[in-house]
């Protein structure tokens, strides 16, 4: 699908792209269910000692903060580093804190400079990728965690039900809450350019696993141990 996101655009509106950015975390609280995530998967690692995440593709960082600050009710050590390319998204969430570290690159970087993390996420960045960029995204994925380490990378799920869900469930916040933002046409159109399970399944090598979640949610999954 040719059709691309408008905060995705340069030129985009700034004012609008920032209320886009502020507006992430209640819809992401909503749909993304990452506290599942961190129930499952980070904070029983991080009972067994200190863990370091990397966030790729974290844009305002609203999952990097809700993390950091799940794990520091729990009274453990999580260390979250926000990635993201575009520098207008960084500049932004490093302005919100959080206890989260931000940084501007691409994992290529991160994978020449030789960092290690114990788990790898992002939220709803497949979508926006070309073919070769999500192969290269994998594989520096993979490159990126320990030796015992965990990738997770969630993302929505194509499908009538998806789009016609969300934009009823938006269209009552059109007006109000999600005025002056990207986030109820740009997530039309990200619905749109998302994977079906089985698609996603038929591009990612193994031992790559696709699962499914509600509300319209794919999981891809690789553990070092299992590869």
């Amino acid at each position: 699908m040719d059709a691309r996101e408008l905060m995705d655009d340069p030129h985009a509106d700034p004012q609008m792209l920032e209320r886009t950015y502020d507006r992430f975390a209640l819809v992401n609280a909503v749909v993304s269910r990452w506290r599942t995530v961190y129930r499952r998967d980070i904070r029983p690692r991080a009972r067994k000692g200190p863990v370091r995440v990397l966030d790729v593709g974290a844009g305002g960082g609203d999952v990097s903060r809700a993390i950091a600050r799940w794990s520091r009710r729990d009274g453990l050590t999580v260390d979250v580093v926000a990635l993201d390319a575009d520098a207008r998204a960084i500049r932004w969430a490093k302005s919100r804190g959080g206890g989260v570290e931000y940084r501007c690159a691409h994992t290529t970087e991160l994978v020449g400079a030789g960092e290690v993390f114990d788990i790898v996420i992002s939220n709803h960045l497949l979508h926006h990728l070309s073919q070769r960029e999500l192969q290269e995204t994998l594989a520096d994925s993979t490159r990126l965690v320990s030796n015992e380490g965990l990738v997770v990378h969630r993302d929505i799920e194509r499908s009538r039900f998806a789009y016609r869900a969300f934009a009823a469930g938006t269209l009552p916040f059109a007006k109000n809450l999600l005025a002056g933002s990207f986030i109820r046409a740009d997530g039309l159109t990200s619905i749109r350019r998302a994977f079906t399970a089985d698609e996603l399944a038929s591009v990612v090598p193994s031992p790559w696993q696709v699962g499914r979640a509600f509300p319209a949610r794919l999981e891809l999954r690789w553990e070092a141990a299992h590869a």
